[in-house]
């Protein structure tokens, strides 16, 4: 199945799914889901399969720890990993597309070489330019999770101590829900945003890396 874009009647069933996300709505709306937004997202995962493989999240809420989350996300994401370490995200959502490229969640390995070369004069300096330069073409580079202050055994008062505080690295772009998000060219934009984050993915593959710890010491 070639991918074609997202309808609108993807964006119309989340608009209602977040209106009423019960079981009932879901057994109901299924196919739905089933035919705008899944099936689409598995055509976009093979259009851009150069970038994974990927993995799509499933539909249901992990509710074992929560009792307050909804049973149903109210968006569909595909993440994949390519070998020298940089993660590719895209979501569809009824607010449209969110695409994303970077290290989500660093490993403790991966987070202390993150925050050595940060610290580090010339690395360090290179990441801050590199960072500058992209929010300057309106990319958001931030972190999924980060610290209130500086990390232990930093000064608060660092340079790059906003750098330092991130637990991760990624680049984003919220396009929202313009009229190519319904056609194929949606495929091409995504591929654009990813290439053009080649700077920070490029700089975080050659210098951080893949962890090295064991699967159990990973936060992910």
């Amino acid at each position: 199945m070639a991918f074609t874009g997202f309808s609108t009647e993807g964006i119309e069933f989340y608009e209602q799914l977040a209106a009423d996300n019960s079981k009932v709505f879901w057994h109901d709306n299924k196919h739905r889901f089933v035919e705008h937004v899944k099936e689409p997202m598995l055509a976009l995962t093979d259009e851009l399969a150069d970038f994974g493989p990927f993995h799509m999240f499933r539909p249901h809420n992990d509710l074992r720890f929560s009792k307050n989350k909804p049973p149903y996300k109210t968006h569909q994401g595909a993440y994949g990993e390519l070998e020298a370490g940089s993660g590719y995200y895209m979501q569809f959502s009824s607010e449209g597309l969110m695409v994303g490229t970077g290290y989500y969640s660093m490993a403790k390995d991966q987070l202390k070489r993150f925050r050595d070369l940060i610290d580090a004069g010339a690395t360090g300096d290179e990441l801050a330019g590199i960072v500058a330069a992209m929010r300057k073409k309106n990319f958001n580079v931030t972190a999924i999770d980060e610290l209130k202050t500086a990390p232990r055994g930093y000064p608060k008062d660092h340079p790059r101590v906003e750098l330092l505080r991130m637990k991760g690295c990624l680049a984003a772009k919220q396009f929202g829900a313009p009229q190519w998000i319904h056609t194929k060219e949606a495929a091409k934009r995504i591929r654009e945003m990813w290439e053009g984050a080649k700077p920070l993915t490029d700089w975080l593959d050659s210098h951080v890396g893949p962890s090295t710890a064991p699967p159990t010491d990973r936060p992910f």
